[in-house]
């Protein structure tokens, strides 16, 4: 037993120094290409000064820039273990002849200053393209690239038009977006005036309590190179079950009741979708300009899919260089949250298996740059196309010069019934016929009972929420929800582009939600979830104010768009359900009328969904002709 015992660990003695052999090799490499520049502390106009790591390749000749800021560690030490993922990413830029320089945002780790998610000086990006364009080593051009909280920060600098962001590659930018048309998103704090979730999760762990411990201002380099191999600067927060701790009332102290952080969340909760805060950060909002060529990265089942489309159409309609406008091209991927690179030849997102969803994502992102940052004639701007997407159902690639393809043609499909859609046993409808007579659907909503989220179109939740297309049969067994499903299709139709919805309400209280779901209901029963959106009633009229509702009367609910690009095949039928929660992807309404983030008492909700020549609630879908 103890010569077991003896060789058992040396096999991982054996394992862990092979580990570290492979850990240390891509440190090898990168050193052997690249002078590595750790902890550099680059100031900004207040004095603030940003830590930042510089590799660039070995070379007396000017180079290009590719650019990454973000509010995640990137420390190359992680307790005393080499990380490398920020190494093997600057590894494949510096062979390809770019300088890869990675910072953290004010306030994160090893920088200085305060940090304020979404509320981060513009001024530190045009301050950081300003320094580093005048570095000996640099050629002046730089390229922004990351994803989601990486990616969000591009937008709002991208309209201060700084003469050195040459190109910009955002991916899952949808944090980024603030007010875009129809959609007051505010970094996707809000959906239809209700509130997400997914930040109340992220900031437990994001946020730095400010009673935690600092680094003095001003410490030099030598100290911060010496420092960064065994103290990195990183919280460890107990793990949350958020499955549970996003039930806790009030809103304003879930991340209290989990022991957490102190932080902006205190603050943030209490902001309405038009806060003037909103306004005063690092938000992308639409009556701003937009300055530099983007290549946009874009996920059917990421959080904020529409508003990020919106945000593509917005910069091609609206940026006032002609040049501008002509250089934004996008890709919109069948994949999770920042997931492109892990789709495979057998893509399953969720339960539906999407087939081969993959792209060469290195040819694409360095064949931008290449074109911009270097200037070489490699005909990318000629030969990509303007929008590359991928239709699920189909499970296939495709190519469009607009976003919706121009062949799109909306097509109206109306809610009907006998007045009983309750459940996918009731007898609602979705028909091309127009309702004549009133029989509306009635249900109660009670926020301590709400509709579970299962599936759907998210991220950053932890444990509460597993985003992706998933069966939702047992879930329309809920008498709570509402279900409107066509006859079977006689033939195959394809879906591309924004879905509309108009919905009819009447309700008992003064506020409730209205939640929408779109399905492909396979010919064998299976019901996948293709998008999802809400709307808090008092803001059917604008974010501006709130205008709560009378029993007796009905009301009109346009939700905003949902997107997606869907094959539905012969046999298969379109459905759509309704109901007012969906919980924990959305905040629960307590139908009160009050502040919703300080209540702890719900009030049981008694809507009614109408449907008629007078009230003809309908769904608006993009066919493709």
């Amino acid at each position: 037993m103890k010569q077991i015992r003896i060789h058992l660990l040396a096999c991982l003695v054996c394992i862990s120094a092979f580990t570290y052999a492979q850990e240390a090799d891509i440190l090898n490499q990168l050193a052997e290409i690249a002078v590595i520049n750790q902890k550099v502390m680059m100031p900004m106009r207040d004095g603030v000064r940003l830590a930042t790591d510089i590799y660039r390749p070995k070379t007396d000749q000017p180079v290009p820039i590719i650019f990454s800021r973000t509010p995640y560690n990137f420390n190359t030490y992680r307790d005393g273990e080499l990380a490398t993922r920020t190494l093997e990413t600057a590894y494949q830029a510096v062979k390809r002849g770019y300088a890869y320089v990675v910072q953290n945002e004010r306030g994160r780790f090893f920088s200085e200053g305060e940090w304020d998610i979404l509320g981060t000086p513009l001024t530190d990006g045009y301050d950081a393209f300003s320094w580093m364009a005048e570095q000996n080593w640099s050629n002046g051009k730089i390229g922004t690239l990351g994803c989601s909280s990486t990616a969000e920060w591009q937008m709002a600098v991208a309209a201060l038009d700084h003469p050195s962001h040459a190109a910009m590659i955002p991916q899952g930018y949808g944090a980024g977006v603030g007010r875009i048309g129809e959609y007051y998103e505010q970094g996707n704090w809000y959906r239809g005036g209700a509130t997400q979730m997914l930040f109340i999760a992220w900031l437990y762990s994001t946020q730095h309590d400010p009673m935690a411990p600092k680094l003095p201002e001003g410490i030099g380099q030598e100290d911060l190179l010496r420092l960064q191999r065994f103290y990195d600067m990183a919280p460890r927060y107990p793990r949350v079950d958020w499955s549970e701790g996003l039930a806790h009332l009030p809103v304003q102290d879930i991340i209290k009741n989990a022991q957490g952080p102190k932080g902006i969340f205190e603050e943030m909760v209490t902001r309405k979708p038009n806060d003037p805060k909103w306004y005063e950060g690092g938000l992308y909002h639409d009556n701003m300009d937009f300055g530099v060529p983007s290549f946009w990265f874009v996920s059917w089942y990421d959080v904020a899919s529409s508003p990020n489309l919106a945000l593509f159409n917005h910069v091609r309609e609206n940026a006032s260089d002609p040049q501008i406008r002509d250089n934004q091209y996008l890709v919109i991927a069948p994949t999770l949250h920042c997931a492109f690179t892990r789709a495979t030849e057998n893509t399953v997102v969720g339960e539906r298996n999407m087939g081969d969803a993959r792209l060469d994502y290195d040819a694409l992102v360095y064949g931008w740059f290449d074109y911009w940052l270097k200037e070489e004639k490699n005909g990318i701007v000629e030969t990509l196309p303007r929008v590359k997407y991928f239709t699920m159902g189909s499970n296939k690639w495709q190519e469009s010069k607009t976003w919706p393809p121009a062949n799109a043609e909306m097509t109206t499909f109306y809610l009907d019934s006998k007045g009983r859609a309750n459940t996918r046993n009731g007898d609602g409808m979705l028909t091309p016929k127009r309702p004549i007579r009133d029989n509306p659907d009635s249900f109660t909503y009670d926020p301590m009972n709400p509709v579970t989220s299962y599936g759907g179109n998210v991220c950053c939740t932890g444990t509460a929420i597993q985003g992706g297309a998933f069966d939702q049969q047992e879930m329309e067994l809920r008498e709570d929800i509402l279900v409107y499903t066509s006859e079977p299709l006689s033939e195959g139709i394809e879906i591309s582009g924004f879905i509309e919805s108009t919905l009819y309400l009447s309700s008992d209280v003064k506020d409730t939600d209205v939640t929408i779901k779109l399905i492909d209901v396979y010919p064998d029963g299976r019901a996948y979830n293709l998008d999802e959106t809400i709307q808090r009633v008092r803001y059917r009229e604008g974010y501006e104010q709130e205008v709560f509702m009378e029993a007796g009367n009905v009301y009109e609910v346009n939700l905003t768009p949902m997107s997606t690009s869907n094959y539905f095949e012969k046999g298969h039928r379109i459905r759509i359900e309704v109901s007012s929660s969906n919980f924990p992807r959305f905040d629960r309404n307590l139908n009160t009328g009050g502040n919703n983030y300080d209540e702890t008492v719900g009030i049981v909700a008694n809507n009614r969904i109408h449907h008629s020549r007078r009230y003809p609630s309908s769904i608006r879908l993009p066919i493709i002709k």
